[in-house]
């Protein structure tokens, strides 16, 4: 019998349970699991003596609701370069040019046990590296996404593979979209129905993934061919739609000067925002006209602060979105810190309007748990594989993190304000215990599967950087 499949008992000094019942932590939890799915929560009891003992603050493991593995090999060689988004792009380019399965794989696990070191125990990897450079599909088509399926099972967490259609090299203007060159050869697959084929064809086995499906952008797929991603999408009900939308003010002008439409109307005129209810990655530069239609579709937002603002994206009118519900993500990976990321979306509010507390902390712990598991297609409802995460709760996947109170950020910790801790002082530095899937993958800020971590993600960075 596996570590994850025994009955275990943890106590937790502190917890906070679920987030959506507000922020304070609750004293005395008792957490009782089997076969990777908690069986019994109680609160407010004294440690048996065969529980283990879990001091500090417990909450739910955290979801990763978008990620780029390979944009990690970016991180502190774009910042004194200057220059724009677009600049930023062609460097991103230059590494993509140098993945292969292998690379890839070695890169991904130890970006994955980056984030298990987090708190994250779910991702949502937004694919669209498919073929060799030159554009030719690999002796197996799906070989890339088999290695990032493959690198998560390694580190220890969940993978939605987001299989990403990216048809065209870009939208500029009235003169519409270009052909996919150089770089960018590696990402196409001539048209929706080849992309579709070619996804409907991997299976990624293992409980630890599931398949979702992606357009790139309004930039990158073009009108007819997101109309027909959207019929196929519906007949095949993914678990999880993703969308880069509204992510520069360009891509905005481009969109106008060619469809006469801004991208999120294009979005709701294909169909596509209202038969997939997709995931929308930063949601940056919406009109108050495109955020109506966000709400009445009932789509979901992702947000990916400390990438915005590492690309000068701007800041999204997050007061215009309310009611959406929000995910959270590191995307480029310049930091790998979802506490970072949940603050972040409030402070950048701060900046934009001059007013504390649009976000409270309590609703941005849900965006890492509920609502981000839910955007990865995580929700659950059909028994122990689909059992659903983001709650520490009978039924729940048995995913615990552990922020240590005995640091200098938590100091002072106060039970009552406890959401408010997390969000607000905690970082990735305080993780002290991560549990998956009923496994502790992380303990005492080591990785339990990956121990040489550090070394392993900088030989494999070193190895495809530009």
């Amino acid at each position: 019998m596996s570590a994850a499949a025994r009955p275990a008992r943890h106590w937790c000094a502190w917890a906070l349970p679920d987030s959506r019942a507000g922020g304070a932590a609750q004293p005395g939890v008792l957490v009782e699991t089997a076969g990777g799915v908690i069986t019994a929560v109680s609160t407010g009891t004294a440690p048996p003596p065969d529980a283990e003992r879990l001091d500090g603050l417990v909450v739910a493991g955290l979801a990763n609701a978008h990620s780029h593995a390979f944009h990690r090999a970016l991180r502190g060689r774009t910042g004194e370069d200057g220059g724009s988004f677009w600049t930023w792009r062609d460097a991103m380019y230059r590494v993509a040019a140098r993945l292969d399965p292998d690379s890839y794989h070695r890169l991904a696990r130890a970006v994955y046990a980056e984030m298990a070191l987090a708190g994250v125990t779910c991702v949502g990897e937004f694919h669209y590296v498919h073929h060799d450079p030159a554009g030719r599909r690999y002796a197996d088509p799906n070989a890339m996404g088999a290695a990032l399926v493959a690198a998560a099972a390694d580190a220890g967490i969940r993978i939605t593979l987001l299989d990403t259609c990216y048809l065209a090299g870009g939208l500029d203007g009235a003169a519409g979209h270009a052909p996919l060159e150089g770089p960018q050869a590696r990402f196409g697959d001539t048209d929706a129905d080849t992309w579709a084929a070619r996804v409907a064809a991997f299976e990624p086995g293992g409980g630890h993934a599931r398949l979702g499906a992606a357009v790139h952008s309004v930039r990158a797929v073009p009108r007819d061919q997101i109309a027909r991603i959207t019929a196929i999408g519906a007949e095949a009900g993914w678990p999880a739609v993703h969308v880069h939308l509204s992510e520069q003010p360009a891509e905005n002008a481009a969109c106008r000067a060619f469809y006469g439409a801004t991208p999120a109307r294009l979005l709701a005129d294909t169909g596509f925002l209202d038969r997939l209810r997709p995931t929308l990655v930063h949601a940056t530069h919406l009109t108050p006209q495109d955020a109506a239609l966000v709400r009445a579709a009932g789509a979901r937002v992702c947000l990916c602060p400390t990438t915005e603002r590492d690309l000068a994206d701007g800041l999204p009118d997050l007061a215009a979105l309310r009611g959406t519900a929000l995910a959270l993500g590191s995307d480029g990976h310049s930091a790998i810190d979802l506490w970072e990321e949940a603050r972040g979306a409030e402070m950048h509010e701060r900046l934009r309007t001059g007013r504390r507390g649009t976000l409270a902390a309590a609703d941005l712990l849900t965006a890492l748990h509920t609502a981000g598991h839910a955007a990865l297609g995580w929700a659950g409802s059909t028994g122990e594989r689909g059992a659903e995460a983001g709650r520490i709760a009978a039924g729940a996947r048995a995913d615990l993190v552990v922020l240590g109170l005995d640091g200098v950020r938590l100091a002072g910790f106060d039970p009552a304000r406890a959401a408010d801790a997390a969000v607000f002082a905690a970082t990735a530095a305080d993780v002290r215990h991560v549990m998956a899937d009923g496994r502790w993958i992380v303990r005492d800020g080591v990785h339990t599967l990956i121990p040489d971590a550090p070394a392993q993600l900088d030989a494999a960075v070193r190895e495809v950087a530009a």
